[in-house]
């Protein structure tokens, strides 16, 4: 009896386990064949335990929404590369909402460096291909909806007039500025995404921003310890005006931003960049002039925000005259060469309000990059020519024809290129 009874103890245990093994490896077979992404769809790896597979992305998003699968996934955690993420099914609308807290999302075209907040809330609703929800952060809330087709989704979101201030409290923690200043006025955009390829466009809206309260009254006075040269240069003078056609030809239109040259520094940037890479940073002098005085050159969409608080202010505390005067005695022009006296003198030997068209213009086209422009000019006898032309042809005023002949003229200039600074 005792071996036939150990028998049948170690057959029952082993044919659960069969009957298990038998329907996991069901299971695996059922997932992999509903999951498989057809010929030319979009696909990403996907872990579920040891089990590794390739699942087509319209598939999971519409097991994910189906009212079958919706109630599986309720309180249930998901960890991603933009944090903890947690879903709940919500059976009276067929809702599925996720909360993202804390979470870090990455946008295309504006850096590497992810922006933080403390929660993000999605909801999603699918009708066959149609997706729509809302997306929210803070008192930050905007509608979205979805075309979900065989290779791709496309999101169109829409985010209504939404007071500035409440935009920049999601960041509070890394802007101490908004503990201290005052921000009227009221913000909206509406963006368009498209995955999987990342392409990513936002016309955003502003109106009547305002900012007081940061203290930028304080440089209407202040003097720049880059030069101890006096300088006579005006608004007036070649540098100048060479300055402005070079980084911010509608300087003397705008409030202290640009929507029109961010959008196309957006587009530059996911055109043209290589990870994360910030190819054109789409800043008007005043947010040029904030980031030297105060906010420094990281690159960061937190930093630009920054930033454009302290534009805004200077807009109204200092005026346009002295914002110009303060960028061209702080602008870098190359290692050691800070500010437009000390540049002018070390590359002309002559003051800057002395400058010619061409010199000036010259100057002005080695600032979007100085420490390369140096060198091209040690090594070439001359720096980019082409930017250099197109600085001159965008000078007012000053007569098209003479601007011509000028731009022409610099493809022979090879003026020598001063000794490496001390």
């Amino acid at each position: 009896m005792k071996p036939r009874r150990a028998a049948l103890w170690i057959g029952v245990p082993l044919g659960v386990l069969a009957l298990l093994a038998s329907v996991l490896l069901a299971l695996y077979f059922t997932a992999r064949a509903v999951l498989a992404p057809l010929p030319g769809e979009w696909a990403i790896p996907l872990r579920v335990g040891p089990v590794r597979l390739q699942a087509g992305v319209p598939s999971l998003i519409r097991l994910a929404t189906a009212p079958w699968v919706g109630p599986l996934l309720h309180g249930r955690t998901l960890s991603t590369s933009a944090g903890p993420v947690h879903m709940a099914w919500l059976p009276h609308s067929q809702v599925l909402a996720v909360r993202c807290a804390p979470c870090k999302l990455r946008a295309p075209g504006l850096g590497s460096e992810p922006l933080s907040f403390d929660e993000v809330q999605l909801t999603v609703r699918r009708r066959g291909g149609q997706l729509d929800g809302e997306l929210s952060s803070g008192k930050v809330r905007a509608l979205w909806h979805g075309d979900l087709s065989h290779g791709q989704l496309r999101l169109n979101l829409q985010l209504p007039m939404t007071p500035a201030a409440d935009g920049y409290a999601l960041f509070g923690a890394a802007i101490p500025e908004t503990a201290r200043a005052h921000i009227e006025g009221r913000f909206a955009l509406q963006a368009t995404l498209v995955l999987p390829e990342g392409g990513l466009n936002i016309v955003p809206q502003v109106e009547g921003l305002q900012v007081s309260g940061l203290g930028t009254e304080a440089f209407a006075t202040a003097r720049s310890g880059c030069s101890k040269a006096a300088s006579r240069l005006t608004t007036s003078s070649w540098l100048a005006r060479a300055v402005v056609a070079a980084e911010d030809q509608r300087f003397f239109e705008h409030s202290g931003f640009d929507l029109a040259e961010f959008s196309a520094a957006l587009a530059r940037n996911q055109r043209d960049g290589v990870q994360g890479r910030i190819e054109r940073g789409g800043s008007t002098l005043s947010q040029q002039l904030a980031k030297m005085l105060v906010t420094g050159d990281e690159r960061s969409p937190v930093r630009k925000l920054r930033e454009l608080l302290y534009a805004v202010e200077m807009e109204r505390t200092l005026g346009k005259p002295r914002i110009l005067q303060l960028y061209m005695a702080h602008a870098p022009w190359g290692p050691g060469i800070c500010g437009a006296e000390a540049a002018s003198r070390r590359y002309f030997g002559r003051p800057a309000h002395e400058l010619s068209p061409t010199q000036a213009a010259w100057l002005a086209a080695m600032l979007h990059n100085p420490g390369l422009e140096t060198r091209r000019w040690a090594e070439t006898g001359h720096i980019n020519v082409a930017r250099t032309q197109w600085v001159l042809m965008a000078m007012r005023p000053m007569p098209r024809k003479q601007r011509s002949r000028l731009a022409e003229e610099v493809e022979q200039l090879a003026w020598p290129a001063p000794a490496a600074a001390p």
